[in-house]
């Protein structure tokens, strides 16, 4: 039941801070998952990232299913899942009125401006974190290449992403094995 209750917290405040299961929650759910509780290591992480970015829907409650599975089963990866959805759906039900309210309101606006750049710096520290345990765990060579090739695949062919993970898996796997 403790265990429960870890997995509902763990997925309960990113929801809360990460409003929506986007982009900006990834790194407060890594926060939880791999600094808080030890669930995870960064690089299974970010397996999991990546398998869950291969996938339509939002990235969030994708994450919380499976991490909620390995953790306590299939009642953690309902726990997990209900957990990142609810402050959504609290939010949502509570303060829809309100935000329709002052939707063109120069504070709100000035608000979500300021808001930006914080989300881009926590996504910047988990790439770099990303970055840093990639090149300790297969060197330079792998970590180059993969990047390189992606970019390449994605910006001048326009390679759909879910491809593009499934061959930068294939290379880690070779590298690897």
């Amino acid at each position: 039941m403790i265990l429960l209750w870890h997995v509902f917290l763990a997925f309960f405040i990113p929801g809360i801070l990460g409003y929506g299961g986007g982009p900006a929650s990834i790194p407060l759910i890594e926060n939880e998952v791999v600094g808080h509780y030890h669930w995870m290591t960064v690089t299974r992480f970010s397996n999991v990232l990546a398998f869950g970015n291969s996938l339509p829907g939002p990235i969030a409650p994708q994450m919380a299913g499976y991490i909620g599975y390995q953790v306590a089963g299939v009642p953690g990866s309902f726990v997990a899942l209900f957990a990142t959805i609810a402050p959504s759906l609290i939010l949502l039900i509570v303060l829809l009125r309100l935000l329709y309210k002052f939707k063109d309101s120069p504070k709100v606006k000035w608000l979500t401006l300021l808001i930006r750049p914080i989300i881009v710096v926590m996504l910047g520290m988990m790439a770099y974190n990303f970055f840093s345990t990639s090149f300790q765990s297969s060197g330079w060579l792998p970590l180059v290449l993969i990047g390189v090739v992606s970019f390449v695949l994605m910006q001048r062919f326009r390679i759909h992403p879910a491809f593009v993970i499934a061959g930068a898996l294939l290379i880690g796997a070779a590298f690897m094995g």
